[in-house]
């Protein structure tokens, strides 16, 4: 255990995505002495660029994932409690028109072709119904709202859809913010006393008389050091295939399908505060959900990408189709003019042989190889909605070599800034206005859901904006800067704007420069402090 040797550490993950977050929080709160290492920032790939949603995934059903949707519709509340600035309940609206269709090689839609073939692969509603009653079921709901009808003719939610839409379904599934998830796991790990090591990439890992000896170079100064421990974790998401042959060279028939799934942010498209849910006519689906107050997020696609390191981008055939898919729905058409941002990421899908991208399975595998000596955990698949559980299943897998550590506790567990109720948001926001009283009301509750309760850690005694230091823009202080240099390991303006906040869709090129160019500075004087 982690007081044996000082220079030895339990457990050393691979991957600073949110299954090694997820897995290195876990293992720090059981006793274990846990060092992650990330080569790039935080939620620097597939973790940042999800579509956001802790949701059970509607359309597994017709997979017959069973087992993947219940677990994750049971999470949803857990994670909700625990994180209540981040995450809250959104209503999603599922419009009905009778010639929506199955894809076509979803189990579901081979039974319907043959028991009622008439149907050509349309979705009935009832099955849809059916599959919605399942939804609220599975799960065991306290919080959510349950599946109700709506008439689109003279609601608010059919205000901006087609006319020949009349009818919808409306569910409950949750909003994430994705990037702060894993940000909150790290910070958390890391109070618990695990060591969190950002930009730093792992070169190779041996196993040397039962212990794994891992060389990682930072990549800021380009020095290389060797580091040990117990046992290894690759939560290295896209890159664990290449982690196993590459860096830690064992043989595994385990691997993982690259699969590509792109949004795009539009201008806010509609005046309500709920999600769609949109069936194509190909058999996908996508959502058009409110974003960062003033903008639509739409997605996702699913393409096959074919390499880790190609970095995955929106393509204008995946924008088109996106764009093309929504006016389908939309009373007023949008078109490329009305894109204001794009991003993609690369799902890590474990590879089951699936015929398509979109029918490949979303749930995770773990593997343990131990055959060689120092044991090492695999980590295949996942979603961001079960990440705890996979970090729960993870430790199943991890104590047996750890005796006496100790079991679950993550589950109702507060991640920073939650320590609040899970209906407290509005409040916070009122006392924190209240006491504050020179900011904004979107600069009050942007600082509260990101931050949560931590938000007056920010703020301090600040009575003006002009205590916050110098004004960047968008409600960007130095003060904030600052803070999250210091807690939440961000070194470079993207990860302020793109990964700790989305601020980069209201601040200018120039903007955004300049961030980096204060951030570089203060990082000199950080690093030169240090060495006094």
């Amino acid at each position: 255990m982690s007081g044996q040797n000082s220079d030895i550490c339990d457990l050393f993950v691979i991957g600073g995505g949110i299954n090694g977050c997820g897995i290195a929080r876990d293992a720090a709160g059981r006793g274990l002495s846990v060092t992650l290492a990330e080569m790039n920032d935080l939620a620097s790939a597939t973790s940042s660029a999800s579509t956001k949603l802790f949701h059970g995934g509607l359309r597994y059903l017709e997979y017959f994932e069973i087992r993947l949707v219940r677990h994750a519709l049971a999470e949803r509340e857990t994670l909700l409690r625990a994180m209540p600035h981040i995450s809250w309940p959104m209503r999603f609206v599922l419009p009905y028109h009778k010639d929506m269709r199955f894809e076509g090689d979803t189990p579901t839609s081979r039974i319907l072709n043959v028991v009622m073939p008439w149907m050509k692969g349309r979705r009935p509603a009832w099955l849809i119904r059916f599959g919605l009653f399942l939804y609220d079921s599975l799960g065991g709901r306290k919080i959510l709202p349950a599946t109700k009808t709506l008439d689109l003719r003279n609601s608010v939610e059919g205000a901006p859809i087609d006319d020949k839409f009349e009818k919808a379904y409306e569910y409950s599934d949750c909003w994430i913010e994705d990037s702060r998830l894993v940000v909150l796991n790290a910070r958390d790990a890391e109070q618990r006393g695990a060591e969190i090591l950002v930009r730093t990439k792992v070169v190779s890992a041996a196993r040397i008389d039962d212990l794994w000896e891992v060389t990682v170079e930072d990549r800021d100064t380009g020095e290389t050091r060797t580091l040990r421990a117990r046992m290894l974790v690759n939560a290295g998401g896209p890159w664990v295939g290449d982690i196993i042959q590459e860096k830690v060279r064992i043989n595994s028939t385990e691997g993982v399908r690259l699969v590509r799934g792109s949004h795009i942010v539009t201008r806010r498209l509609y005046d309500h505060d709920k999600c769609y849910f949109f069936q194509g006519t190909d058999g996908r689906i996508i959502f058009a959900i409110p974003y960062e107050t003033d903008f639509t997020l739409i997605g996702t696609t699913d393409a096959e990408h074919t390499a880790p390191d190609k970095k995955p981008e929106c393509s204008p055939e995946e924008r088109d189709y996106l764009i093309n898919f929504v006016n389908q729905y939309l009373k007023k058409d949008i078109s490329t003019d009305d894109v204001v941002w794009s991003y993609s990421g690369v799902r890590p899908l474990y590879d089951d042989g699936a015929s398509s991208a979109t029918a490949a399975t979303r749930d995770y595998t773990l593997k343990v190889d131990d055959a060689a000596g120092a044991p090492i955990l695999n980590v295949f698949g996942g979603k961001i909605t079960t990440y705890r559980k996979l970090a729960e299943d993870a430790m199943e897998k991890i104590v047996p070599f750890f005796p006496g550590t100790s079991g679950h506790w993550t589950a109702g567990v507060a991640l920073p800034g939650g320590d609040f109720p899970v209906d407290g948001f509005d409040t916070l926001v009122a006392q924190i206005s209240a006491d504050y009283p020179f900011l904004t009301a979107f600069w009050a509750r942007r600082l509260v859901r990101a931050y949560g309760t931590d938000a007056r850690d920010i703020l301090q005694e600040a009575t003006d904006t002009d205590a916050l230091g110098r004004d960047f823009g968008a409600t960007l202080t130095e003060r904030e800067v600052l803070w999250l240099m210091k807690n939440e390991y961000a070194r470079t303006a993207a990860d302020v704007v793109w990964r700790r906040n989305k601020l980069g869709l209201r601040l200018s090129a120039e903007e955004i420069a300049a961030l980096d160019v204060f951030m570089a500075s203060a990082r000199t004087e950080q690093q030169a402090k240090a060495a006094e």
